[in-house]
Order: structure tokens, then sequence, then C-alpha cells
């Protein structure tokens, strides 16, 4: 059974959620009212997923993610905000987080997006991503040189990853490549490892940021 665990200032929100994860047989293992709250509940509990308010007293969700982040914990933090496309989403994606959903998400989508991260999964839809990364990165001008550490992937890991970044799914890269599932999967796994990267929205950051994908880049 996925365990959860919720962090937001306001008892009323924490208890709706609870309500919809429990009815979907989603274990909630622990609350926090506040960002410090959040990690130590992380650091005692390590639930698969936390889901994560920005706005919090103490410390913020940003900070409380980074902070879950470099512990090196398995927990997926899912950001739960009310704002849409804008810096606070962004810097908890390069924190860390492994994805956002806006607080008046139906419940249903509240379910599916809980299960989608604690399975791994890309939760940031790939047109959001691009527009977020696109407009907040510094990226080198065209033409860089490759940086060093794309440069450890192989032509085909290059491949997969600017495929990766370009907001494609597994299925849809097996497609374009013309090879299985399981093979894509395989070179997915290897190029977060070799980029130390926790997800693949870890992926597509680094790829926006590092100037290997720019912004308005044809597939």
């Amino acid at each position: 059974m996925t365990r959860v665990a919720l962090a937001d200032d306001q008892a009323l929100v924490r208890d709706g959620l609870r309500a919809i994860l429990e009815l979907a047989e989603i274990d909630v293992i622990g609350e926090a009212a506040t960002g410090a709250e959040a990690v130590a509940l992380v650091r005692s509990e390590v639930p698969d997923v936390i889901l994560m308010d920005i706005r919090m007293p103490e410390m913020d969700g940003i900070e409380a993610t980074r902070r879950i982040s470099l512990s090196g914990a398995s927990t997926r933090v899912l950001v739960l905000t009310t704002f849409d496309l804008d810096r606070f989403v962004y810097e908890a994606m390069v924190a860390g987080a492994s994805g956002f959903l806006l607080k008046d998400a139906g419940r249903e989508q509240m379910i599916a997006a809980v299960r989608i991260v604690a399975g791994g999964e890309q939760l940031v839809a790939p047109a959001i991503a691009r527009r977020l990364i696109e407009r907040f990165t510094r990226r080198p001008p065209p033409h860089a040189a490759l940086p060093d550490r794309l440069r450890e992937l192989s032509p085909r890991e290059l491949e997969v990853m600017r495929l990766v970044a370009r907001g494609l799914s597994n299925d849809e890269i097996a497609e374009r490549l013309e090879i299985g599932r399981a093979t894509v999967k395989t070179h997915v796994s290897r190029v977060m490892s070799k980029l130390e990267a926790r997800d693949r929205v870890q992926l597509v950051v680094q790829a926006y940021e590092s100037g290997f994908v720019a912004a308005g880049e044809e597939d």
C-alpha cells in the first residue's frame, strides 16, 4: 500500500486530503503543519510520497523539499499549490519535487497524482514543464560545448534524454526510436543514475539548464 504524508499549515486542508486518500485505500501515515515538521516526518517515517504545500510557517515547502531531497530519502515530493506557472513551482522542481498539483484538482486527479509520483513517473505535464523551465532557466549560448556532466552519456542515452525533456513517454520514445519499451526504461534509468537525477522531472530540468535542449527546439 502506498504510504503518504501531508504537509499543509491548514488543518482543514489536511483533513480533506486525508479523507480523499483514505477512501482510495492510500495509507496516510502522518501530518505536518510546518516545513520543519515535514522534514522531521520524512526522516522518521519515510513515506513513499509527501504532499507539500509551498507556503508554510517556520520553513516554506520549497526549503523543506530541498532538505528532503538532499537527505537522500526515497520519499518523493508532490507539491500542492494555488500558484499556476510561477516561480514557486519552478523553484520547487529544482529543489527536488517530483511534480506539482493545483489544490483545486479533483478527487480522481489527486489520487492519480499520488500513485503516479509514488511509481516514479513524471507528473508535470510536458507543456507546463517546458514553459516553466524556458521561462526561468538561464541557458548557455547556442552551440555551446556539451556540459561535462552529459559527456558520460552514450549517443543513445543522449537521444533518450532529449526525448524525455521533450515530454515523450517511454512508449512514445520506444516508437520514435524503434526499440522496446523495456530498453527505453533501462536507458532512462541509466541516464538518471549517471546524472544523479531523482526522476524524470529532474532530467528535464538538467536538459534545459545545461543548454542540451533549447527553448523552441523542434523534436
